[in-house]
């Protein structure tokens, strides 16, 4: 497939490139599109739904494809002016006060919800819990089904630097949801029992994670799905109590908020590209499916367009009912 890759910067380029997608014709109507450009705000599993609409787009309806990469509030400006068409993973609640907005101005319009079932929070390796007969591990913590019971078990979770507590691991440094997992940590009470690290990347994080489960030792921390991570590892999410809006904004002492991840386009789409837009009404996926694909593309070092590739193959059955039998049959053909 061609790819062209452009880096966003700032949303002050986004406003001074002069080859808008969104222009009209002498009528005054948006002119049709030959080209369809996607937004990449930074993680694996949005590029993986890129590749597999970018092959859908080039070998079954005949659009050029480019991605636009940058930062979430960037490529949703873009979105907004019209230099991005299409947007395949908007966490909704995560730019809640954004999406709204840009939605009820009629700026964006949601196609579909690409998958609803994803989760964060505190996990824990399930082995904690439930112990693991094959690789000999016994139950650290039996009865441990919640944060606030994490306060019976800190020896479980051993704090390197500090051995009169257990440690909790959390979002990284720098990200937006580790000011609300610090909330929650003094909400829930944790700091008389456990510590509270900022790792300094995912990586970081991750890689506490792995030292861990290998030595089949106690590990607590923040994770969320879908990641080739929560797809690797046989993990539990520890429960929270239901989400309430009214205590989550006054302390976040709740589970985070439902958070549909959707499908949406730039409001001139469906003048612009009717037919696009009728796939992407249909474009629906599941925090398992998409797992499925990002743990292939880590045990396979594989690129996003190779793990949609292996995907599409895969799943014939889901991705070609979003689509017409004659293109379904494009784009297979290209699968060969």
């Amino acid at each position: 497939m061609k790819k062209k890759v452009f880096i966003l910067l700032t949303v002050l380029v986004l406003a001074l490139i002069g080859c808008s997608s969104e222009g009209s014709s002498g009528d005054g109507e948006p002119e049709k599109l030959d080209k369809i450009v996607l937004a990449d705000a930074g993680w694996d599993s949005i590029r993986f739904h890129n590749s597999i609409a970018q092959r859908i787009l080039e070998e079954g309806y005949g659009y050029e494809t480019e991605v636009t990469v940058g930062s979430t509030p960037a490529t949703l400006e873009g979105l907004r002016q019209g230099d991005i068409n299409v947007y395949l993973e908007v966490w909704t609640d995560n730019v809640k006060e954004l999406y709204e907005e840009m939605t009820e101005a009629g700026e964006i319009v949601t196609m579909s919800t690409n998958f609803d079932d994803n989760s964060q929070g505190l996990y824990v390796p399930t082995y904690v819990i439930e112990g693991d007969e094959e690789r000999g591990i016994e139950p650290l913590a039996p009865d441990l089904k919640t944060v606030e019971d994490l306060k019976k078990y800190p020896e479980v979770f051993p704090d390197p630097e500090d051995s009169s507590k257990g440690r909790i691991v959390g979002a990284p440094t720098g990200w937006a949801v580790n000011e609300t997992m610090t909330a929650k940590f003094e909400t829930y009470g944790l700091g008389e029992t456990f510590s509270y690290i900022s790792p300094g990347s995912d990586s970081s994080a991750v890689a506490t994670l792995v030292d861990a489960y290998e030595s089949g030792e106690g590990w607590v921390g923040y994770y969320w799905s879908p990641t080739w991570v929560t797809a690797k590892y046989d993990l539990t999410l520890l429960e929270e109590p239901e989400y309430n809006e009214e205590q989550w904004n006054k302390d976040f002492g709740t589970a985070f908020p439902p958070n549909d991840v959707v499908v949406a386009v730039h409001k001139d789409m469906p003048e612009q590209a009717p037919e696009v837009v009728e796939f992407l009404k249909n474009y629906e996926t599941s925090n398992d499916l998409t797992e499925e694909a990002l743990n292939y593309m880590n045990e396979n070092e594989a690129s996003a367009e190779e793990a949609a590739d292996w995907w599409m193959k895969q799943h014939e059955d889901i991705w070609t009912t979003w689509v017409p039998e004659d293109i379904a049959e494009k784009v297979k053909s290209s699968l060969e």
